[in-house]
């Protein structure tokens, strides 16, 4: 089964999390040498969970991989958020699913965006498509578990970096 990687945009993403990126409405500071883009993210770290967490930010090295990338592993964190902020500058897949069928989406960053996860989405690992896949990661540290994964029965192949049939109008 194939999908096509569409661009990352906030209006497609919202349903599974939101996307970080220095675009849009920014207030200047610094001596007005610095744009902030503020608050763009639901960070959640399962406060009202049994036990409560906390924020961290840890650092993820990734493998790069490349197009067509073949994947049948998906997970999600039942009690927190998870961001992911690429410290290069460097394209990278982000795969969602939702749904009683748990249908694949796969969005193709543009190397400047990072993504943050809302509690509970199933999504795809880490997938740079370029080195040195290095990412701010932060998420919820506490003592649950705070992982599930799905595979499936047979796997995916995101076949293409270029936009999905529909948003070319196909």
């Amino acid at each position: 089964m194939q999908i096509h990687p569409e661009p990352l945009t906030p209006e497609a993403f919202a349903p599974f999390g939101d996307v970080l990126a220095a675009t849009g409405p920014h207030r200047l500071i610094n001596d007005g040498l610095c744009q902030r883009h503020h608050d763009l993210a639901r960070l959640d770290f399962g406060e009202d969970s049994s036990p409560p967490g906390r924020a961290g930010i840890s650092v993820f090295k990734a493998a790069p991989r490349a197009l067509p990338y073949e994947f049948d592993l998906i997970e999600r964190h039942p009690d927190g958020s998870q961001a992911f902020i690429p410290m290069s500058d460097q394209p990278f897949l982000v795969i969602v699913a939702t749904g009683p069928d748990m249908t694949p989406r796969a969005f193709l960053t543009n190397g400047a965006q990072g993504v943050n996860l809302h509690r509970g989405t199933w999504h795809g690992v880490l997938t740079p498509l370029g080195a040195p896949g290095l990412f701010a990661v932060v998420d919820r540290i506490g003592e649950s578990r705070n992982l599930e994964e799905y595979r499936y029965p047979h796997p995916w192949l995101v076949v293409e970096a270029g936009l999905a049939p529909a948003a070319r109008g196909i």
